[in-house]
């Protein structure tokens, strides 16, 4: 429009320059967030003169408005830029924006009329510009109409939005489930769970997490006799509404970052966890155990600080400190004297396509909530191997995450514990694997067909009379999450526990579950 302006009716740059701001800024709509009357007023606010087109860094004599942006800045001297000598040229036009640049270009039509400035605007101009709008009036009244109507809708968004600094964002899950095997008592089941999240941001850079967690679920291993076949979203409530998580994550500086949590504290929310497709309670693994590795789940609950030194660079290191009962005063208890763990992380990820980490955790776990080496993923003895007395652990990982196309993945973890009673001197060895595949838009864009195979915690060996497990279970996994909409999948899943608790007279165990997940 500004070059059919120019050539074909001759306008003077300014006036043909003031008509395509104007036509620009008219035309854009409102389609994403509320811009708030401070944030346009700020950005007015900073707008500045500038007397060259050099003092623009964002500009180049290549780009096409350049000898534009030269006759309005040196000739006209109606152009503002930022403080920052930026012109942003690429960017949608804000109506204070186009309000100060339409003044400032006026201001100096009236001061130049005023002086009577040969050769620099003429009769013929103001002709031209009396006779464009006449002949765009019809144009300019429908524009006119779309403002009036912007307005309105800007006006009704600014006042029934949530919250200027605060998302609302939710999930519901609704779960059939039911399990299979000889002598298997197991009722089909439907349950639910709903997660309602607060995300709250002060600086642009930091963000305030509080989640409301509901769900009644139950924990199935009161019928299938074994941890193993725990689903990955079982609550064990009552559909009781609790605040499960909040914690607030900062920029330190630009390559270090820092979460606190108050409670809720998770590992696997804090760090790179290594299986993206599969980690999520509501839309990854349908089993607890093929959600990650179990050296995640240790501390968790309650809570915690984590560092992470260059968190978006290829090399990572991640630091955390974990007390699942902070907040109680009592004995063996608090910050520093119960429970709690340290953990560390080396993250290698030198590509998209291919991700390692190397983790450890130093756990203390005592009474009164109990004793849980493997983040009740393993066998009961891998669990607590000395009964439930205090309890300590040096706990190894190796987490490996490979793309090698983007339809694609392929995961893994292996672990090992070293634990030992802080009651006697028994110590107890534990090792677990575990491997995934994951075919991403197998059938239908968005849709992930995925299968993990591996052998959950088991104890190995130990000190002399320490009881280990003498045989091997297996963890077979098949899920095919189908995406229906941006908001709602469905995910039918079957999970196979093979020679359970680790004891090969068990009988094999299946639990197929049918999840579908809504989110907002």
């Amino acid at each position: 429009m500004r070059k059919l302006l120019w050539n074909a009716l001759k306008v003077s740059p300014a006036i043909a320059a003031t008509l395509f701001a104007a036509n620009s800024a008219l035309a854009v709509e409102v389609n994403e967030q509320v811009t708030t009357v401070a944030q346009l007023s700020q950005e007015a606010n900073s707008i500045g003169q500038v007397t060259s087109v050099s003092q623009f860094s964002d500009v180049q004599p290549t780009d096409w408005a350049f000898q534009a942006l030269q006759s309005l800045v040196e000739r006209y001297g109606c152009i503002a830029g930022y403080p920052n000598s930026t012109y942003r040229g690429n960017r949608a036009l804000t109506r204070y924006e186009f309000a100060a640049g339409l003044n400032a270009c006026l201001d100096r039509v009236n001061e130049l009329i005023a002086t009577a400035t040969a050769d620099v605007i003429t009769r013929q101009d103001l002709a031209t510009l009396q006779r464009l709008q006449e002949e765009f009036s019809a144009e300019l009244a429908t524009l006119r109409g779309r403002v009036d109507s912007l307005e309105a809708r800007t006006a009704e968004l600014e006042a029934n939005q949530f919250s200027t600094t605060t998302k609302l964002s939710g999930e519901a899950i609704f779960n059939v489930s039911d399990a299979f095997g000889p002598g298997s008592n197991y009722r089909t089941t439907f349950s639910n769970r709903v997660r309602l999240t607060l995300n709250s941001s002060f600086t642009g850079r930091d963000r305030l997490q509080t989640r409301l967690n509901s769900g009644n679920s139950f924990n199935n291993s009161n019928f299938t006799g074994t941890n193993m076949t725990r689903l990955g979203f079982d609550t064990g409530g009552g559909n009781n509404v609790e605040i499960d998580k909040i914690n607030y994550a900062f920029n330190f500086s630009d390559s270090i970052r820092v979460k606190i949590d108050a409670t809720g504290a998770q590992l696997n929310d804090n760090v790179n966890n290594f299986h993206p497709d599969f980690a999520s309670s509501g839309g990854g693994a349908i089993s607890r155990y093929g959600r990650f590795s179990p050296i995640y789940r240790q501390g968790a609950g309650g809570a915690g600080l984590t560092v992470e030194l260059n968190p978006r660079g290829p090399l990572t290191l991640s630091a955390a400190y974990l007390a699942p009962r902070a907040n109680n005063p009592n004995d063996e208890q608090g910050v520093f004297n119960g429970a709690n763990t340290i953990f560390g992380q080396l993250a290698f990820k030198p590509s998209q396509a291919f991700n390692i980490g190397l983790t450890y955790a130093r756990s203390y776990q005592n009474n009164p909530s109990g004793v849980n080496l493997s983040g009740s993923t393993g066998s009961a003895l891998a669990t607590r191997p000395f009964g439930n007395i205090a309890t300590s652990s040096d706990n190894y990982g190796v987490q490996a995450n490979f793309q090698p196309s983007s339809a694609l993945t392929i995961g893994g973890w292996a672990g090992y514990t070293n634990a030992r009673s802080e009651v006697t001197d028994a110590k107890a060895d534990i090792f677990y694997w575990a491997a995934s595949l994951g075919l991403k838009d197998f059938g239908a864009e968005g849709n992930v067909l995925g299968v993990i195979f591996g052998q959950p915690p088991k104890v190995t060996g130990g000190s002399q009379g320490q009881i280990t497990d003498t045989d091997t279970s297996y963890h077979l996994e098949g899920l095919y999450r189908m995406r229906f909409s941006d908001n709602i999948t469905i995910t039918p899943g079957v999970l196979v526990i093979f020679n359970p608790e680790h004891n090969n007279n068990r009988d094999t165990v299946y639990v197929g579950t049918l999840r579908t997940r809504f989110t907002f």
